[in-house]
């Protein structure tokens, strides 16, 4: 097992169509985790990762009303690797802002073909755009070596 350098683990979260799996907290301080496709995007703040989410599902309330978020991207074959963002969450919700985002996110799982399609789908009224600044990584890779 090693840690990844920042380089490593901007790839391999990036690589392919891997999902992350987000943590957010329910109101009555219960976990929540699913899904979520995203990528990972530079700015002149620091890096971060950048995913669509409805307004009022559970992702959405938990984040409106505490901005703390945590995303797990892994590996599941040998021999295992993830990679683990602390993040806190701003929620956008300018249509304009979240097409480019939205685009880039549908090229990314459904391909270039379907990615404008995508695009339009989420960014719309009722959507955030979720732009989480990373403030913590975990990155190991070869775990199972």
């Amino acid at each position: 097992m090693r840690e990844m350098s920042r380089d490593e683990w901007w790839y391999f979260a990036s690589e392919g169509t891997r999902t992350g799996k987000a943590a957010v907290t329910r109101a009555d301080g219960s976990p929540h985790v699913t899904p979520i496709w995203f990528i990972l995007n530079e700015t002149a703040d620091g890096d971060e990762l950048v995913f669509n989410t409805g307004m009022e599902s559970v992702k959405g309330r938990a984040l409106r009303r505490d901005p703390r978020l945590s995303v797990t991207v892994d590996d599941q074959e040998p021999p295992y690797s993830y990679v683990q963002f602390t993040a806190e969450v701003t929620l956008e919700t300018d249509v304009d802002e979240m097409l480019p985002y939205s685009t880039a996110i549908g090229a990314r799982y459904m391909g270039e073909d379907k990615a404008e399609a995508f695009g339009k789908r989420n960014a719309v009224e009722g959507e955030y755009l979720v732009r989480a600044r990373i403030t913590k990584v975990v990155a190991l890779a070869d775990i199972a070596e």
